[in-house]
């Protein structure tokens, strides 16, 4: 009996240690939004739930177009409330003059959605659809009307959507392959096993891969008009970080040590710049709240070198964010 016993206590303990690894795994594993992305060259996570705590943008009034109304009434999907995690796959396209343009994207959302209702509403706009893996993808024709390409949806569940731009099924099907798998931690794109290690932890939102490819202006990255001394392939881990104030941190990964440095001192030059043009309008406009914001951050920011990486801190103050998501900063459709 005794011997029995200690069997049972040791099968007991054998079991508990097993969930506590489960978990550790599964705490450390990327999102599982990310993790069902097809390959790609970059990887854009965002978990809006601290973000919407922090600054209740989803009560704030929005600009909508007639087309992204439509889809609200016929859906119920108003996303600044209804969407809690973004993710995105972005894949360089062979043709950039092609529809898709340099960049073509594949995305998974996860939030709260009404499936009967998005269902009929695909349904009625829908110019093709598709059984795969036991999930109806449905094919509905986007653009502008000279130039349009197919963008492929799939609900993977009550609280999942998947969809795809790409001009072939491969992505939205990987999407569909990968969710079948999507318990393991271990399951995700090549990109997201080699690189979601340098994500820092908590962070709530993150990227990783090749910075220039919405930034791409003839083979060097263009931001905001400013082209930086950086090739379009460079490598990056970026990533935002609610600890009170929202840190943000981006990491350029060069092949040397010596690389990292020369990029470490032209960046910092850079920054130097900026701050001096900030400075001279902060005189001009001293009472404007956006300007002491956008000061705010500037005056955070710093550019460290990590033996073969150069390290872009900053402080994004929430008023910022608020500012960026007002009715003012609002594109007019």
């Amino acid at each position: 009996m005794r011997k029995r016993t200690r069997y049972s206590l040791l099968l007991m303990l054998a079991l508990m240690a097993a969930l506590v690894v489960a978990l550790v795994l599964r705490k450390a594993a990327p999102p599982e939004a990310a993790r069902l992305l097809p390959e790609s060259d970059a990887i854009v996570y965002a978990n809006l739930k601290p973000l919407r705590a922090a600054t209740h943008f989803d009560r704030s009034p929005v600009v909508r177009s007639p087309e992204y109304q439509q889809f609200i009434d016929a859906t119920g999907i108003v996303p600044e409330r209804d969407l809690d995690a973004a993710a995105f796959a972005l894949h360089r396209m062979d043709d950039p003059n092609g529809p898709n343009g340099p960049v073509g994207y594949s995305e998974v959302f996860e939030g709260r959605f009404d499936g009967e209702r998005l269902t009929r509403y695909l349904t009625s706009i829908a110019t093709a659809k598709e059984t795969y893996a036991g999930h109806e993808i449905f094919t509905v024709p986007v653009g502008d009307g000279h130039i349009t390409r197919p963008l492929r949806i799939a609900q993977l569940g009550y609280d999942t959507i998947a969809a795809s731009n790409m001009p072939t099924v491969e992505q939205i099907h990987s999407i569909l392959d990968r969710n079948r798998a999507a318990a393991s931690p271990f399951s995700g794109s090549s990109l997201l096993s080699a690189r979601y290690r340098d994500v820092p932890a908590f962070s709530s939102a993150w990227a990783i891969g090749h910075i220039g490819l919405p930034f791409s202006d003839r083979g060097y990255i263009s931001v905001f008009g400013l082209q930086l001394p950086l090739p379009e392939d460079t490598t990056f881990v970026a990533s935002l970080r609610y600890l009170g104030t929202l840190h943000m941190r981006i990491e350029q990964i060069t092949p040397t040590e010596a690389e990292a440095a020369h990029a470490t001192e032209t960046l910092t030059t850079l920054l130097t710049l900026l701050k001096t043009v900030q400075q001279a309008q902060a005189q001009l406009q001293q009472n404007a709240a956006s300007n002491a914001s956008f000061r705010d951050l500037i005056d955070s920011s710093k550019i460290e070198q990590h033996k073969d990486r150069a390290v872009l801190t900053a402080n994004i103050p929430l008023e910022l964010i608020k500012q960026l998501g007002s009715p003012a900063s609002a594109p007019q459709q």
